[in-house]
Parts: C-alpha cells; sequence; structure tokens
C-alpha cells in the first residue's frame, strides 16, 4: 500500500544520488504532522505537506503562505512523499528531480476542521477527494487555520490556499520575509546550500 502511494515519488528520483528519504513508516498513533518547506530548485517556492493515508499530501506554494485572510495563493499539487521528508533539509543534486536547496521552513501539528463535532465530519481524505480541505495549524511560524480549495481538476489541477480569518489571522504579519530560516537548524536556504554542499 505504502509502495503505490509514493509510486510517483519514486520514479521521479535516483535514490543512487539524492540523499532524500525512499520509505514511508507509519507514524504513531496522535496528531498528524504538517511541514512547510522553502524550496530554492528552478524557481523559490514553498511546499506544504499534510499527513494523509501514510503519506505528505503535497502542494507546492510559489508565492508561500501568508497569515493576512484576504490573500489567495495558488497552490499546485505535487506528488505525495514519505512522512520522513518533513525532517529533510538539504541539497537535492542539481541534474536531479527537484534539484536545489530544500529548508523546513515550519513545522508542527495538525488538526481536521471538518471533522470537528460542529462541522460535516468529513475524514481528511474525503476532503481531499471533495476539494476542500480546511485544517488547524499548530506550527512555529504559522497557527491556527487554513484553507485549501481545488478550483480546477484534472490533469492541471490547482487549488487555492489561504488563511481563514480567524484570532490567529493578522494582515500585518509577514513570516515569509520576516522569519525567512529553518525552524530545524535556523539557518538561512544560503547557509544550507554552501554548507550541505562542503559535505
Amino acid at each position: 500500500m505504502k509502495k503505490e502511494i509514493l509510486k510517483e515519488y519514486h520514479q521521479k528520483r535516483n535514490f543512487n544520488k539524492t540523499t532524500e528519504p525512499f520509505r514511508a513508516n507509519s507514524k504513531k498513533d496522535g496528531e498528524k504532522i504538517f511541514v512547510i518547506q522553502k524550496h530554492d530548485a528552478s524557481n523559490l517556492h514553498y511546499d506544504f505537506r499534510i499527513e494523509m493515508d501514510g503519506a505528505l499530501k503535497s502542494w507546492a506554494i510559489p508565492k508561500g503562505p501568508s497569515t493576512d485572510p484576504s490573500v489567495k495563493r495558488l497552490a499546485m499539487p505535487t506528488e505525495d512523499h514519505p512522512i520522513e521528508y518533513a525532517d529533510f533539509e538539504g541539497l537535492i543534486p542539481e541534474k536531479e528531480y527537484g534539484g536545489g536547496t530544500v529548508m523546513v521552513w515550519d513545522a508542527g501539528t495538525y488538526r481536521n476542521i471538518r471533522e470537528d463535532k460542529d462541522a460535516d465530519g468529513k475524514t481528511i481524505a474525503e476532503s481531499y477527494d471533495d476539494g476542500k480541505i480546511e485544517v488547524w495549524l499548530e506550527g512555529k511560524k504559522l497557527q491556527g487555520g487554513y484553507v485549501l480549495i481545488r478550483t480546477v481538476s484534472g490533469k492541471k489541477e490547482r487549488w487555492l490556499f489561504k488563511k481563514i480569518d480567524d484570532e490567529e489571522a493578522d494582515a500585518r504579519r509577514n513570516p515569509i520575509s520576516t522569519e525567512p530560516d529553518s525552524v530545524l537548524t535556523g539557518r538561512s536556504i544560503e547557509e544550507i546550500s554552501k554548507q550541505e554542499g562542503e559535505e
């Protein structure tokens, strides 16, 4: 089952050349994780990933997340990643798929807002199929409700990612520019690229 979930992920990588994780091990029971990785590949973008069905369901957000509920960000789905990818920070070789520097920009746990007793009771997988995911993030940089809404289906699927207007919303805050460094190591994207390239 895990192997099928990650089929596209495995097909795009040469694990003899990249140090990205290969397996998707099950996490212990409890809260589900999310991670946002700053990825300086052909274009700098942010990969938003949430734990779902034994893997990390993933979207590339070119402009990164916002804490302003009036701001909508384009979110392009990418292949599922193994759970272990949540801790990956380093270099993907230049000629490999996704080649460039990866930083753990934010990480933490999330809960599915739609499963709450006053909501419609949909699981996270049902929400994904439905094209509307509402999660409450408990990260180091981002907290509160966020919603992903599918706007285009098919081969060129597109979603929108935005902050829900709640007590954690703040139109004046811009963590993309004011908190640019890794929550794992405190390093900048340039420091990760330099240090990992020297190894």
